[in-house]
């Protein structure tokens, strides 16, 4: 009964800091992986301008922060000023729509009934509003929606950062406490595993999110030569596709139908071929940036990013790729384990065999 009553309280204890923690649950798991990720680039600051630790991080820190809100501020501020224009030039009438051209209507598909709403669109434009009203309020709602989604997520990652950033200044303790935690649970391999993790968070950083912001920049680039408008809201939108592990070609596709219908024959075309080179980069750009450091396959490392991903999200690509490498080495320490324990069998039953 003594031993039940002090079970109990102990986990009474734990249910508790569990319910206290669990808002703050996301944010700290982010904020690790932050850490682990620009950690090496506090460390070559340090070196480089004999900076503390400290100072370091808060730099870094700092740097992270405006690399998040000044997009973000900017985003908001072209969103913002983009539908109050196109909202008053629709009240005023003095909104104008160019006609499409015939080529639109020869796209598999979705050619015919985009050519149709869109020549309405250009000849009668409150009567286009009028007849796709239902379209066009379920898309004004998944746009509301996904901004005001898109500001918690800003909120979130803030604080992610902020994490980061005391993660970093006190990395040396925290690796320590990871490092007694784990050999805790797994025995003397618990600082290599805790290293292999470190390196698999790096690995799927360079390889997911690095690919991600490479094929986000080399589109924004061909789509601001060809002149497409809205060229940042593209970028995004590419970027947040090649996360997901979704070819970005699912963007520039519809791109490259409006740069059909809009532009001459030639630039419609480099950018077609560009677009089909940026979302096929990736081939070439996974094997060079992931799996690098870590002594686990590369495909080990992918699907795990991929499984977690359909699992749990964007913080599934991290810790399913975490997990599936511990759980690769485990079965790889076992299997060296049960060949070694069948050499020293063997081994032991060769003087017995040699006496007869």
């Amino acid at each position: 009964m003594d031993t039940f009553i002090k079970a109990m309280l102990l986990l009474l204890v734990v249910y508790f800091c569990y319910q206290i923690l669990q808002p703050f649950l996301l944010p700290i798991v982010w904020g690790a992986i932050i850490a682990i990720a620009l950690m090496p680039l506090v460390k070559g600051l340090m070196k480089r301008f004999s900076l503390s630790q400290g100072k370091g991080s808060m730099l870094v820190t700092l740097v992270a922060l405006a690399a998040l809100l000044i997009p973000t501020v900017w985003f908001s501020g072209a969103v913002f000023s983009t539908t109050q224009e196109v909202a008053t030039s629709v009240t005023e009438g003095t909104l104008v729509i160019p006609h499409p051209e015939a080529s639109v209507a020869e796209i598999p598909v979705v050619g015919e009934p985009l050519h149709k709403a869109w020549s309405l669109s250009a000849t009668n434009l409150e009567s286009a509003l009028e007849t796709y009203a239902p379209q066009v309020k379920a898309f004004v709602s998944s746009g509301l929606s996904a901004v005001g989604s898109l500001g918690g997520s800003v909120v979130q990652f803030i604080i992610s950062i902020l994490i980061s950033g005391v993660v970093m200044s006190n990395a040396g303790r925290c690796k320590a406490m990871a490092n007694k935690v784990v050999s805790r649970l797994l025995g003397d391999k618990g600082e290599e595993y805790v290293g292999l993790s470190i390196a698999t968070v790096r690995s799927v950083v360079q390889g997911v999110i690095g690919v991600a912001v490479i094929q986000a920049v080399l589109a924004g680039l061909g789509m601001g030569v060809a002149g497409v408008p809205a060229t940042g809201l593209w970028m995004l939108a590419v970027l947040i596709l090649a996360i997901i592990q979704l070819p970005p070609i699912l963007v520039l596709g519809p791109v490259m139908a409006y740069l059909f219908a809009v532009e001459t024959t030639t630039v419609a075309v480099l950018f077609t071929v560009w677009g089909i080179l940026v979302s096929a980069s990736d081939a070439v750009l996974k094997p060079m940036l992931m799996g690098r450091g870590v002594d686990i396959p590369m495909l080990v490392i992918l699907l795990g990013a991929l499984g977690g991903m359909m699992m749990s999200g964007i913080i599934g690509l991290f810790v399913g790729a975490v997990v599936l490498g511990l759980g690769y080495k485990l079965l790889m320490t076992w299997l060296e384990q049960a060949d070694s324990t069948e050499q020293e069998v063997t081994q032991a039953a060769l003087p017995v065999a040699a006496t007869f």
